[in-house]
């Protein structure tokens, strides 16, 4: 069963250089996968970027940049084909979420046991009013 995904940019952080004012040096985003019935898994990550890395070429101005431009930066980094590639991490802990919310567990106390005579869930027939054990 596939997830849809949905990114969103949820903060930045910059900086100026000699060179440069207001690079963007680091990014907050979350990523939010959904399975068929709905069920979702959020992973909220960091990206950082170095500014002596920068050059001229295909330098955007701050207020240019846009959260389709700055998300592709933040792929080609999470999901590229680099050393730093960690889509499978991201994925395996969306997933995670989405299983421990679908298959939780739950504790059962005593009381609920499906044998037991207080347990909500089970019906015993009473005589003269009476209810089994008291």
């Amino acid at each position: 069963m596939g997830l849809t995904y949905k990114w969103e940019l949820v903060g930045l952080k910059k900086q100026n250089s000699e060179n440069f004012e207001n690079i963007v040096v680091g990014t907050n985003w979350k990523l939010t996968g959904t399975d068929t019935d709905g069920n979702f898994g959020v992973f909220n990550g960091a990206t950082p970027f170095k500014p002596q890395d920068l050059n001229g070429d295909g330098f955007v101005d701050y207020q240019d940049l846009t959260e389709n431009l700055v998300l592709g930066w933040v792929k080609n980094v999470v999901s590229g084909s680099t050393e730093t590639n960690y889509m499978g991490h991201i994925n395996g802990q969306i997933q995670k979420e989405i299983d421990h919310k679908k298959y939780a567990r739950i504790e059962v106390t005593t009381m609920d046991l499906p044998w037991s005579p207080t347990s909500g869930s089970t019906s015993y027939p009473t005589t003269s009013g009476s209810v089994p054990g008291y």
